[in-house]
């Protein structure tokens, strides 16, 4: 429904881009992250390759561009194919590639792939729907950014190969040295985290900082942990089976005993929507996967320094 909205914004002419410098390996990377970090992406062999390529464009608008192009792959491919992501420059301009082992694309319907309300036909084990607007929506977004979109295939059961390529634009000059993080009082720190490797990765970094740190693997244990241990400070994954994170921010902010604690939202998605679910959920900070020992440092320096809960909270991506 959000992709046939914005197809009609595109086509009326109300999108405006945000542009800015935007390398398009940054974003394939992001947006395969993602995908994984969903479930999304099952038992598919799923890739990103290649060098940094440099755009002049809208970055949420790109992302969308990357993600229809790799659900579109996951759509027509079966569950132990392949798919590949390869960034790089050609010629003047910075091009994109979502090549797939899947169906492939009939020549029939080569030539109208990115026609609203095309579709190919879906395997049963694939069956998901749609109303074949992805490609449309690509093709659009592309062009509003003066690129170009090409779709190839040999036929069925050969594959398809998904090309993008916008004007390069040179890299930008490396921004100056962050500023050394500030140091932080050792902090009693509870991480609520479902998947194994991440929550005892992020307790080493806390540790590794001189933080007391608890775990609980899910919302539930997780508030039991909070009523044990009274944290001063809450790195919550959102993506919880059963209790999602918003849920458990909200019961500790309804708590009267432990509504002080300084909450951190971990997620893999970085939009302005996220950032203002998190706040309603009483989030004090929104971070974006994968993170690095100096955001996690950052993140609770941010809220131990006095976040607060009278304005969206920031978000770390």
């Amino acid at each position: 429904m959000d992709d046939l909205l914005d197809v009609g914004r595109v086509m009326t002419g109300k999108i405006v881009l945000d542009r800015r410098p935007v390398d398009l390996l940054e974003v394939a990377e992001r947006v395969v992250t993602t995908i994984r970090a969903a479930g999304r992406a099952g038992r598919h062999r799923l890739s990103v390759a290649g060098t940094p390529a440099w755009v002049d464009g809208d970055v949420t608008r790109i992302e969308q561009v990357v993600t229809n192009l790799v659900a579109n792959a996951l759509k027509y491919t079966p569950s132990d194919g392949a798919i590949g992501v390869v960034v790089g420059e050609d010629h003047g301009e910075s091009v994109l590639r979502v090549s797939d082992t899947g169906h492939g694309i009939p020549a029939t319907l080569l030539p109208r792939i990115f026609d609203l309300f095309v579709q190919g036909e879906q395997a049963s084990e694939r069956a998901q729907g749609g109303l074949g607007i992805g490609l449309t929506l690509v093709r659009r977004l592309v062009e509003l950014h003066g690129g170009r979109v090409e779709a190839a295939s040999e036929g069925d059961g050969t594959g398809s190969v998904f090309t993008i390529a916008f004007p390069r634009r040179p890299a930008p000059a490396a921004p100056a040295a962050p500023p050394r993080r500030r140091s932080v009082v050792p902090q009693r720190a509870l991480i609520i985290e479902d998947n194994d490797d991440a929550r005892e990765m992020l307790r080493t970094l806390l540790e590794l900082d001189g933080h007391t740190v608890h775990v609980a693997a899910n919302g539930i244990a997780g508030l039991a942990a909070a009523l044990e241990h009274r944290p001063d400070v809450a790195v919550v994954d959102i993506g919880l089976p059963e209790m999602d994170g918003y849920e458990v921010a909200r019961k500790l902010r309804a708590s009267e005993s432990l509504k002080a604690i300084k909450l951190i939202a971990l997620t893999g998605y970085g939009q302005a929507d996220d950032a203002r679910r998190a706040h309603e959920a009483g989030f004090d900070l929104h971070v974006v996967k994968p993170v690095d020992p100096e955001r996690l440092a950052d993140a609770v320096s941010t809220v131990v320094a006095g976040a607060t809960l009278s304005a969206p909270p920031s978000t770390l991506a």
